[in-house]
């Protein structure tokens, strides 16, 4: 492990040559956050301001890190889970200069050490993805909100957990839900799942999906991603939901809905993407094929029930990298991907560079909008702020943009017939 107190710690500088390359790739795929970068790198607007950052290292989010940087920001980062940091990409971050505690595989203890080492000198802004960071803060350094001016928070969970927290009065600086911005979640959280999911599955099994019962638990956003990418590899999609709506929605869309409990008897892959504990169970487990294999994509690895899972097995081994398989007391096999963590981020590369480009644009432009309401004096109370529609606009313009695609616009007559309430047959 290589580690200079009050500057880094990751698994081997020498890796930053290759995570160097890694990052490049991606600012090639990430043309909205490079032209943020252009632009305002010129104006340094974030000039004597911190950032902490509690963020999955890839090698997207290295792009974001420096973009930040080249803009000004003292940047200090952790990852937001043990097994999603590249290691080579936080090398070549901790090599270019950046304060950068993370590495793969870390255990409980060191995960919450690394978040701690990014605000031993206090933040001015926090950024997150899950709420680690500013549970950490609230919980263990409340004192330092003072000197917060707010933060951000990047997933669904995260604020989940953040909206509850607002509506308890226990919220003590404002976050923007970047999450809830439509150019991150009708992307990231649709396209960028979907396809990172499936990914992370075969990069760890190598199995064929076509002709496949995949289930999958939770039909939001994410889910249904995992579900349009499953069918269009051939598989045979099974949903399961507590949400009426959302069973709904899933069988309007082909898929076909039960309970878990069924689809537990018929399944060959099952995927949780839903937010909630306990959701594949060991009364679960002991009904599944042999051979069954299962993995999940939310934030938090309580969604699979593991500890159950292990006391009805009479042995456990690695047989592949990211893929165990238990040994069930009927001599059944189950084989679990990454431990439970996020398939997509712990077995492949997370999402695509050019979804994470809108979302991590979403990302600056919150930061940047805190920074200047800060500086023209405006009080921002401790609430969870969604990012402005005309915002979410723009970064889809951009991109459209980048892509070579025009749109066409409303005429000064259309724009008036649409808000004449008078208007009628």
């Amino acid at each position: 492990m290589d580690y200079k107190e009050g500057a880094y710690k990751v698994r081997d500088l020498s890796l930053a040559d290759a995570g160097r390359m890694r990052m490049e790739w991606a600012e090639s795929r990430m043309p909205v956050l490079m032209r943020l970068r252009e632009q305002y790198a010129r104006e340094q607007p974030f000039k004597g301001y911190k950032i902490a950052g509690c963020l999955h290292v890839t090698k997207e989010t290295g792009v974001l890190v420096e973009t930040f940087a080249a803009c000004g920001a003292e940047v200090a980062w952790s990852g937001c889970n043990p097994l999603s940091t590249n290691d080579e990409v936080a090398a070549a971050l901790a090599k270019a200069g950046i304060e950068i505690y993370a590495w793969y595989g870390q255990n409980v203890e060191e995960f919450y050490w690394s978040i701690e080492r990014t605000i031993d000198k206090p933040p001015h802004l926090t950024l997150d993805d899950g709420a680690d960071l500013i549970f950490t803060v609230h919980n263990k350094f409340p004192h330092l909100a003072d000197h917060i001016i707010g933060g951000s928070e990047e997933t669904t969970t995260g604020v989940h957990r953040l909206r509850a927290m607002a509506a308890d009065g226990k919220l003590l600086y404002p976050v923007f839900a970047v999450n809830d911005a439509e150019t991150k979640w009708d992307f990231d959280n649709v396209y960028g799942t979907g396809q990172s999911t499936l990914d992370g599955i075969l990069r760890a099994s190598s199995v064929l999906l076509a002709g496949k019962n995949f289930v999958v638990a939770g039909y939001g956003h994410c889910g249904r991603g995992v579900a349009m990418r499953a069918r269009g590899m051939g598989a045979n999609v099974i949903v399961t939901e507590v949400k009426p709506t959302a069973a709904l929605k899933a069988t309007l869309e082909g898929c076909r809905v039960m309970t878990m409990d069924e689809a537990a008897e018929v399944g060959d892959i099952f995927v949780t993407a839903t937010g909630m504990k306990d959701v594949i169970r060991g009364r679960h487990f002991v009904k599944m094929k042999d051979g069954a294999i299962v993995c999940n994509t939310g934030h938090y690895d309580v969604e699979l029930n593991l500890q159950e899972l292990a006391e009805l097995s009479t042995d456990a081994r690695v047989v592949r990298p990211d893929n165990r398989e238990y040994t069930l007391e009927n001599g059944k096999r189950v084989f679990v991907l990454a431990d439970g963590r996020l398939v997509n981020l712990a077995a492949a590369e997370g999402h695509p560079s050019e979804v994470m480009d809108m979302s991590f644009a979403n990302q600056f432009m919150a930061h940047l909008t805190l920074v200047r309401k800060h500086e023209a004096g405006e009080d921002l109370s401790p609430q969870v702020i969604d990012l402005p529609e005309a915002l979410d606009q723009e970064i889809a313009r951009i991109k459209l943009e980048t892509m070579g695609i025009d749109i066409d616009a409303l005429s000064e007559e259309q724009i008036a017939y649409a808000t004449d309430y008078s208007a009628g047959t």
